[in-house]
């Protein structure tokens, strides 16, 4: 049987907000060489739908909610799916999506089966979900792991005891032609908060989720207002805690100063509006809110947490300070505001750190290549056997020119 080339390569995640791992999602299905590889989604229709305005339209959409494995009716239709795409490469973000769609490609003998965690789970508690045993083995159905940073790929390696030779390191990429320094923000932005023009934004874009640290940045922005209380806060992103967060903001008495503005597809106009970013996660894997806030020519303070040290490095790059502390936060925050040489100093270097290393390019190229690569070697790749005897896979050439043709003969494998 011959598999021809585009391969049909789909994307599965059950989450059901738009956060990191769906912009990581989004790069992906946008930028993938189509001469190669012809994407797919599979997702909860709550998330099809927030990103549906940014899908690209060739790409084919199976919105279903598929969040454990007894759910019967939804495996059907995905192993069904799968069978009808022929899909040639399962790629699952996060554990979660991992552990229902991995067991189910394998069984339907998708030839390259992916996993790429993003995050450290630091959930994960107890005898036996801190064992990871239910990792381990669940990656019996895995072929490769795409860590989205070193810290990222120590925790699978180290902490889950997952094969090193099945990790592959691919940090996160951004489009920086997106976020330009010399931006700036649409006129009126800021009154349209309540804010005077005058009054310096500091900005934290992230899901209003636990991991975030929101409600360590509200205790620092109450002790921020007691030197400079002209100082207001943004929150961009959408989760379970927002209303748990605006009674905090009740309780400090702050009110005046805070906005929530829920999910913004225009996040470098908002980071144009931004003095500071600012990213008080208690963990991450390599976030996308670290390398924009960079590119858009922003100083940021964030917490010392897992991939994001490799993006803000202190005294360099950005400020850290310890995750949960919400004093060192608000001194690092007011370092900045008081010394805007320093602030400016930072972001100029963040800005030359992310188009060094956290390009789009470089994370398109390297992911394409891991596909190829991983599908090319896999045992349950299609193969045909030609006249002469020789067992060719499928050829493509990538956006390097290298041709991916292999052929098997005599034991001898040749690539032109």
């Amino acid at each position: 049987m011959t598999r021809s080339f585009p391969l049909p390569v789909l994307h599965f995640s059950n989450e059901l907000v738009r956060g990191g791992v769906e912009e990581h999602m989004l790069t992906l299905l946008r930028e993938l060489d189509r001469k190669c590889f012809r994407p797919l989604l599979v997702c909860p229709p709550e998330c099809a739908e927030k990103l549906g305005p940014d899908l690209p339209s060739d790409v084919e959409v199976l919105p279903l909610s598929l969040q454990t494995p007894d759910q019967v009716g939804a495996a059907f239709r995905f192993a069904q799916f799968l069978r009808r795409q022929q899909v040639a490469i399962l790629h699952s973000h996060l554990f979660r999506a991992s552990l229902v769609a991995s067991p189910i490609g394998w069984l339907c003998r998708v030839p390259v089966i992916l996993e790429t965690p993003h995050v450290r789970e630091a959930w994960r508690k107890g005898w036996l979900k801190g064992s990871f045993f239910v990792d381990r083995f669940a990656g019996q159905f895995v072929d490769r792991y795409i860590a989205v940073s070193a810290a990222n790929a120590r925790f699978l390696i180290e902490e889950k005891q997952l094969p090193a030779r099945k990790v592959q390191i691919i940090h996160n990429g951004s489009d920086l032609r997106k976020f330009d320094p010399k931006h700036l923000a649409p006129a009126g932005m800021k009154q349209a908060l309540g804010f005077d023009e005058s009054d310096p934004v500091l900005v934290v874009v992230g899901r209003l989720e636990p991991q975030k640290g929101h409600s360590v940045m509200l205790e620092a922005h109450a002790q921020i207002l007691k030197c400079f209380p002209r100082v207001r806060l943004v929150c961009i992103g959408e989760g379970a805690l927002r209303q748990q967060l605006q009674a905090r903001v009740e309780a400090l008495g702050i009110r005046e100063s805070v906005r929530f503005v829920g999910f913004q597809r225009n996040v470098a106009d908002w980071l144009a509006m931004a003095d500071i970013s600012i990213l008080p996660s208690f963990f991450e894997g390599l976030p996308l809110a670290a390398i924009e806030s960079l590119a858009a020519g922003r100083p940021i303070v964030a917490t010392e947490v897992d991939g994001t040290l490799e993006v803000v490095i202190n005294e360099k790059t950005g400020l850290s300070v310890p995750h949960g502390q919400a004093k060192a936060l608000a001194n690092a925050i007011l370092r900045l505001l008081g010394d805007p040489e320093l602030a400016k100093e930072l972001a100029h270097a963040g800005r030359r750190w992310v188009e060094e290393h956290f390009s789009q390019e470089q994370q398109i190229q390297r992911t394409e290549n891991l596909y190829l690569q991983s599908w090319e070697r896999s045992s349950r790749g299609l193969k045909h056997k030609t006249a002469d005897g020789a067992v060719q896979v499928a050829a493509c050439d990538n956006r390097e020119g290298r041709s991916l043709l292999v052929e098997k003969a005599s034991g001898e494998v040749k690539r032109r």
